[in-house]
């Protein structure tokens, strides 16, 4: 699993394949380009009219940046990009990715209770003089959950500002929303003038996602809250009282990376504390991966970087976002659900779930049922246009999930006059159930149920019985167990890019999620939808992300010394992994079975004990450096992505593997020799603990080795005589070698932790034994 070797000369490889797709003709291209930033000649008066004079179009260039990146984007032909890569103040040229949007109850299931005398919240004050950054889809800043009343002035060091733009006077902002800016260059070099009658040119959200997940890091109380009727209470976000400036980089095509890096490079010029991040896109290696450069340039500012793990689970090696400088959210169920059970004609009741508020189906009437894969019927799907009215008229149709958005289906069947829905996972799906806010009558059920109800359709054609059902909606139920579980569709592990750093690191509630939403938007999404909404209930890891943001605000707001490496260390060293009835280890949503470290990575984020950690795990620049070189990353990339002119890695390689990154979990990755011979296989880690709990304490060790594998600590106890002091240990691990197939890879998993009585600091041990082919 480690990473290929990345070097200067395999940049320039791709740069020359990527010419030789494109050919040789002038059509643009984005590029990032990295400039040696004080190589500027005195002639120029700034770092724009330098890069212009490389350009012969000086209109072609996107954003500059001079934060945490340094240089420009702009749209390139072939040949210019040929030519600037010639230039010797050119360091990097980087093709442009776009990506996508990682699609009231949580901060009691969290135990962020406001009656508590002196928990996390009432000690940070609610997070008041932290500044969270939301870089996503805008903000609908008229929101009750964006209120300013009661705020003081913003923090002194903000430095940000409100843009004004259409639908968004200056006035939008307030002791709450102190900044917000909007970056649209990058996505129109692409695609021309965006629509104003779709899209708004401004920080105003015209899509839902930015709201959302703005207010679940940091909305206000707001009561009473729901979304037709469902999940009636309270809402409010991670950190109430926490600031917020929003960045909008994504529109109805995509977030694009020129847009992004403009936004982190504006966020921590603007001085805010914490940046929330729910976009992913494709692993690439660092340097080429714009997401982690302007991550690991907020970090280097002391800014911590939250991102969402992706939506592509729960299939093995999906995960996004897995620098070792960010933090990776997967996402876990919460203890409420919104049951909308299926009643069939010969008595069996379908599990499912929905958030549908409008008129109901007939209560103790039975309509008939018809699976719109069946023969005769053009698609299971319900893609636009396939459903016969003739065929769906008055009844209740089955659709397979899949290729168009959950709710549309609904809309497709219910404009070929169906009466309801019920929508079907796929066996990759599993039994993971997503509310959603439909249209028509419309429930969710599982792979296993719905292979139910497609038998019984099948056997009541063949007897010429006709199949009927119903759908029975249930409100919302509160208290289910077991939770949290693993969400199904969260991406998991293992780290395509560093097998060495476990990711997603932690997970958090990311499914039906209800949060602020936008009174111009229909909570369906779709542009059919009349019903309009303060609230919306969402999932994704897009939802789970933000709650760590806003966790990781109230850290810093109690811990101001401490770095994004610490915060991230106290989240994961005291994350758990039981569901919190105590009845057993974390289940995966999809299967039921028990979920693993690749689906959870440390396990889920428990605030208050995240707090007074006891131990943290910290990480400075140079460390990350020490582990760009021990991945094989050339002197060249590590400067893409580090800013560094001169990486020296001949120290960091005489210090030991990738794996010696002092990271809170500790992941070893053997690749067996080709001829397969069984030997012992062994490492070793060193970590390095800063105290952070009580000034005189002593920490002893307990090791859950992993199955058949020796593993042993030196030294077992740690004695600390005052606060803020470090102390090594060292982790051997032995294990023998497995004969496994070509191409294929085993994982053994364990812990170890430390303990004072008061605390306990926990770290993931896992080792990877992969057999090459």
């Amino acid at each position: 699993m480690g990473s290929p070797v990345k070097s200067w000369w395999c940049m320039a490889v791709l740069l020359s394949l990527y010419l030789l797709v494109t050919g040789s003709g002038e059509e643009k291209e984005t590029f990032i380009v990295q400039v040696e930033h004080e190589a500027m000649p005195s002639i120029f008066p700034t770092h724009r009219h330098w890069y212009e004079s490389s350009l012969a179009d000086t209109s072609s260039i996107i954003h500059t940046y001079q934060t945490v990146f340094h240089g420009f984007s702009a749209r390139l032909s072939p040949a210019e990009a040929q030519k600037l890569q010639s230039l010797s103040h050119v360091i990097s040229l980087i093709p442009e990715q776009v990506r996508h949007l990682h699609t009231t109850r949580s901060p009691h299931f969290l135990g962020l209770n406001t009656a508590d005398r002196a928990g996390l919240l009432k000690e940070t004050d609610f997070g008041s003089d932290l500044v969270i950054g939301v870089i996503d889809t805008g903000i609908s800043p008229e929101s009750q959950s964006f209120n300013d009343r009661d705020l003081g002035l913003p923090p002194p060091n903000w430095k940000g500002q409100c843009i004004a733009g259409e639908h968004f006077p200056s006035t939008s902002c307030n002791r709450k929303l102190i900044g917000a800016r909007y970056f649209c260059a990058g996505y129109e070099a692409t695609n021309g003038k965006m629509n104003n009658t779709l899209e708004y040119r401004s920080p105003r959200d015209s899509d839902g996602h930015g709201t959302h997940t703005a207010s679940i890091a940091a909305g206000r109380y707001v009561y009473p809250a729901s979304i037709m009727g469902y999940a009636k209470g309270m809402a409010s976000g991670m950190a109430p009282k926490a600031r917020l400036a929003v960045y909008k980089v994504c529109w109805n095509a995509g977030c694009y990376d020129s847009d992004i890096l403009a936004a982190f490079d504006a966020a921590v010029a603007d001085g805010v504390d914490v940046i929330s991040l729910s976009v992913g896109g494709v692993v690439v290696p660092y340097h080429l991966d714009v997401i982690a450069v302007g991550a690991f340039g907020a970090s280097e500012a002391g800014v911590f970087v939250s991102a969402s793990a992706g939506n592509g689970g729960p299939g093995g090696l999906t995960v996004t976002n897995v620098a070792p400088w960010v933090t990776t959210v997967g996402a876990g169920t919460i203890d409420r659900d919104f049951p909308a059970d299926v009643v069939l004609g010969n008595g069996k009741v379908i599990a499912g779930v929905s958030v549908y508020g409008g008129p109901g189906l007939t209560p103790g009437r039975m309509y008939p049922l018809v699976y719109a894969g069946s023969d005769g019927y053009s698609s299971s799907l319900c893609l636009e246009g396939s459903l016969e009215p003739n065929s769906v008229k008055g009844k209740i149709v089955v659709c397979d999930r899949g290729v168009n958005l959950r709710a549309q289906k609904g809309q497709v069947v219910k404009n070929a006059g169906g009466v309801g829905m019920i929508l079907i996972n796929g066996p990759f799906d599993g039994e993971g159930l997503v509310a959603d806010c439909h249209v028509l009558p419309a429930t969710s059920v599982g792979a296993a149920g719905g292979d139910v109800i497609r038998r019984y359709i099948s056997l009541g054609s063949q007897l010429r019985s006709p199949p009927t059902a119903t759908i029975i909606f249930k409100g919302t139920r509160v208290g289910i167990r077991p939770a949290p579980k693993v969400a199904s569709f969260s991406a998991r592990g293992p780290n395509p890019e560093s097998g060495e750093i476990l990711k997603p690191d932690v997970i958090a509630p990311g499914l039906n999620i209800l949060a602020a939403w936008p009174t111009t938007v229909p909570p369906s999404a779709l542009p059919s939808d009349r019903r309009r909404s303060e609230f919306n209930i969402l999932s994704g890891t897009s939802m789970a992300c933000p709650h760590v943001s806003g966790l990781a605000a109230l850290l810093k707001a109690a811990h101001p010394d401490w770095t994004p490496a610490a915060i991230r260390s106290a989240l994961v060293t005291t994350a758990y992994t039981l569901d919190i009835s105590g009845g057993g280890p974390l289940l995966d949503e999809s299967t039921n079975n028990v979920s693993s470290v690749f689906d959870y990575g440390a396990g889920h984020v428990l605030p208050d004990k995240a707090m007074d950690p006891g131990l943290i795990y910290d990480i400075s620049t140079y460390d990350y450096v020490d582990f760009l070189c021990n991945s094989n990353y050339s002197a060249h990339s590590i400067r893409v992505i580090t800013r560094m002119a001169a990486a020296d890695c001949s120290g960091a390689k005489r210090a030991g593997h990738a794996a010696n990154l002092n990271y809170p979990s500790l992941s070893a990755v053997f690749h067996q020799s080709p001829n397969g011979h069984p030997n012992n296989i062994s490492t070793h880690f060193i970590r390095t603990v800063t105290n952070v709990g009580d000034p005189n304490s002593v920490y002893k060790v307990t090791i859950s080795p992993p199955p058949a594998t020796h593993v042993t600590v030196q030294p077992t106890t740690l004695a600390f005589r005052r606060l803020g002091q470090k102390l090594n240990f060292l982790v051997r691990l032995q294990t023998l070698a497995v004969q496994l197939s070509p191409g294929t890879s085993t994982v053994k998993t364990g812990s170890i932790s430390w303990s004072d009585a008061k605390h306990t600091v926990t770290s993931p041990l896992l080792l990877t034994i992969h057999q090459p082919l």
